[in-house]
């Protein structure tokens, strides 16, 4: 997916853009998610509403459990291009998780390939899933990489808080990495806002106060789905 240099016609290095994921394949990632989510378990999806049915949304979901993003993918209103950690796409999941147009990011360098692809995705008016606590833990907003504000504030797109619910309270019997089978797993999507403060600013003093206002945007939109759901 890495662009590779190749000679120009004045005989110096061209580098080729990055391939923009597809929104195709990501429409049929959406619906293999569909059957999966629903087939294995019970979602209850509040607020899909709320996603803006056209234009460019930026989903920030919290991360506890490894079936968030497929849950979000699934019941999201709109294909959704993720960014996730190169780790995941091993042996036969590379090819299918670059084919539903999910996109590959290196976490330990600042991965122009991965953040091409996704301003790409925005600028054609796509939805970018993305989880602002860069790797799994307790799901509650506490800790963002700035990497949310960036794109947010970058593409002028809204963001949209996503909570993910009961992925994490009981291990399922068959498959201990996993809930139960039909168990319930609440997703409730936010109101969108915007990252930035209008200024169109974009240096590091606006990305650090635009992260400090997306944090509280989303521990809001957590503490509120939990009241919702009772969980």
């Amino acid at each position: 997916m890495r662009g590779h240099p190749r000679r120009g016609e004045a005989g110096g290095e061209v580098t080729e853009a990055p391939a923009v994921p597809s929104a195709r394949g990501a429409e049929v990632g959406r619906r293999i998610g569909v059957g999966l989510m629903y087939g294995l378990w019970r979602p209850r999806v509040l607020g899909a509403w709320k996603v803006p049915a056209t234009g460019p949304a930026i989903l920030a979901v919290n991360h506890s459990h490894n079936i968030d993003g497929p849950m979000v993918m699934g019941v999201a209103p709109r294909p959704t291009h993720f960014l996730i950690k190169k780790e995941a796409f091993v042996g036969p999941l590379d090819p299918f998780l670059l084919g539903i147009g999910q996109l590959k990011v290196d976490r330990s360098i600042a991965d122009r390939t991965a953040i091409t692809q996704a301003l790409a995705v925005l600028e054609n008016g796509g939805v970018l899933g993305i989880f602002p606590e860069g790797t799994r833990g307790e799901g509650d907003f506490a800790s963002l990489r700035a990497g949310l504000a960036y794109f947010a504030v970058r593409s002028g797109a809204p963001i949209v808080p996503v909570a993910v619910l009961g992925s994490t309270e009981r291990r399922g019997r068959l498959i201990k990495g996993l809930p139960p089978l039909r168990s319930r797993v609440d997703v409730v999507f936010g109101d969108p806002f915007e990252a930035g403060d209008g200024s169109g600013r974009r240096t590091r003093k606006a990305l650090d106060e635009a992260t400090v206002r997306i944090q509280k945007q989303l521990s809001a939109h957590l503490e509120n789905a939990r009241r919702l759901t009772g969980r």
